[in-house]
């Protein structure tokens, strides 16, 4: 499991550096300065629990809590930070309407602050 989870979040890095890099050159001609901003909120989300995934993945958490942890973050990335992409540029490249997948953001988010509190009970279990 531990070789998974470290790959995901080195996966997850690399694509938030491109993105990263593609959202600085590519999307600077085509968005404006607000849906940039949106964009790079993605990109530091993903960013942030690509390192998160490496810190679990060389944790001493238990195997249920980092498949736990491994979930809620995978899905949470994928909703909160792949629906910021898709609003964030939203009709320039796709002609759909992402607006209407909006309330998929705040589920992405209530996923990743889950995997947060799953690392604070197993933290706080081990200490006791």
């Amino acid at each position: 499991m531990d070789k998974k989870i470290i790959t995901t979040g080195a996966i997850f890095g690399m694509l938030a550096i491109i993105l990263g890099a593609f959202g600085a050159h590519a999307l600077k001609k085509v968005l404006s300065i607000e849906q940039l901003s949106t964009f790079e909120t993605g990109i530091k989300y993903q960013m942030y629990h690509a390192l998160f995934l490496l810190f679990i993945g060389l944790s001493i958490l238990s195997e249920k809590a980092k498949k736990t942890i491994y979930f809620l973050v995978v899905i949470g990335v994928i909703f909160f930070s792949g629906s910021i992409y898709l609003l964030a540029t939203n009709g320039h490249f796709i002609p759909f309407d992402f607006k209407t997948i909006g309330f998929i953001t705040p589920v992405g988010g209530l996923l990743l602050i889950s995997a947060w509190g799953v690392l604070l009970v197993n933290i706080l279990k081990k200490n006791s």
